[in-house]
């Protein structure tokens, strides 16, 4: 009989394939993060896959805690700003990696209407309300269980938020579920029903910095974003209505510029967003056509060679610079966040969507149910 001898090195390859193949690579667990005043237990759910990236969330706010992800030399680092402990996320004015709702982003004066009936929404952005008021979803403790499927593991958090929480009208129970897979694709989704007409934008806030969280600004970061028009401002941060083209201005992230390229420009906009020395704080209005195959925006880092693209279904995407952070935040391992230290891509519907005609419609009715599909998928060039 005849035997064929496969080296100690082909194994090891054919198990690595075989493993891969299977998904048995990605892994997840879940643990205590803290507990809140009254004894509620905040836990964290942490999910891996064989390529060394590193997802946590918190079921504080829905929260991405922690995204560990390695660089062209298999370097990890974590890419989004945030806490090692609650404290950090109880006391924090950021809204650092959580999920926001029920409205993502401004709602000038607080106001809309639906059906001729007016609803207010507490104000905490001066004249405005920001990411759903005082009390949104991020400072909601999440209902959580691990989940998993062929080639990916994942966390689905579940929060139903009571008819008249923070002015918004109906029931609304909403579903986020996070998942990682081994093409270093993290991916969120949002399921919501309402058993009364409401209006609803649901986005994360997490701030990515590709060098790492705390290790500088991300002015020589380079991106693209795949969008002819963005909705100017008012001084108020309010969108004016308008569709502009970028063309021409420092909106034009249609072919790679570097963040700090002309942050700082003689621009009306850049200073409505940082009045001081400009930055950006506004919605893109995405040429996508809301197919999440299609890429959105793309950044990467030149030192570390991180690379971030994603994709969603959203037809815009707000592109924040870290202007409010002042270097007086200390974050993970005691790092400081500096002015510029991080950008955002928050998927969403438009700013104000519900006072302004022109936009698409933010409604949301009984019987129908509120979806969304964002991705972030990492490489190292």
């Amino acid at each position: 009989m005849r035997k064929t001898l496969i080296p100690a090195l082909g194994l090891t390859l054919l198990a690595a394939a075989l493993q891969a193949q299977a998904g048995t690579g990605l892994t997840s667990e879940h643990a205590a993060f803290g507990k809140l005043a009254d004894g509620t237990t905040v836990e964290k759910y942490v999910l891996r896959n064989s390529l060394g990236m590193q997802a946590t969330v918190i079921t504080y706010g829905g929260t991405l805690q922690s995204l560990l992800v390695p660089d062209k030399h298999g370097k990890t680092e974590d890419v989004v700003l945030g806490f090692d402990d609650l404290n950090g996320y109880l006391n924090g004015t950021d809204y650092f990696g959580a999920t926001i709702g029920r409205f993502g982003n401004r709602l000038a004066d607080g106001k809309f209407s639906l059906d001729g009936k007016q609803y207010q929404v507490p104000l905490n952005d001066k004249s405005n309300a920001l990411h759903g008021g005082t009390k949104g979803f991020d400072k909601q403790i999440w209902k959580a269980e691990q989940i998993k499927n062929k080639g990916w593991v994942g966390v689905k958090l579940s929060y139903v938020s009571a008819d008249g929480e923070m002015g918004f009208p109906g029931t609304l129970k909403t579903e986020v579920t996070y998942s990682l897979n081994e093409k270093n694709e993290l991916r969120i989704e949002y399921h919501a029903t309402t058993d009364q007409p409401t209006v609803l934008n649901l986005t994360n806030h997490s701030y990515f910095n590709l060098a790492g969280a705390g290790n500088g600004d991300i002015l020589d970061q380079v991106a693209i974003v795949h969008a002819s028009r963005y909705t100017p401002i008012t001084d108020k941060l309010i969108p004016t209505g308008e569709m502009a083209q970028v063309a021409g201005t420092p909106f034009d992230f249609l072919k790679p510029v570097a963040f700090g390229q002309r942050i700082r420009e003689d621009n009306q906009q850049l200073k409505h967003a940082e009045p001081t020395q400009g930055g950006y704080d506004h919605n893109w209005v995405l040429d996508t056509a809301g197919k999440v195959s299609n890429v959105a925006a793309d950044v990467v880092d030149p030192k570390s060679g991180r690379r971030l693209q994603l994709f969603t279904t959203e037809p815009g995407v707000q592109l924040y610079t870290g202007n409010f952070l002042d270097g007086r935040v200390k974050g993970k391992a005691g790092k400081i966040y500096p002015h510029w230290g991080a950008f955002t891509l928050e998927t969403q519907h438009y700013p104000d969507s519900p006072n302004q005609k022109g936009f698409p419609s933010t409604r949301l009715d009984p019987g129908k149910a509120y979806t969304q599909t964002t991705i972030f998928k990492f490489s190292g060039k």
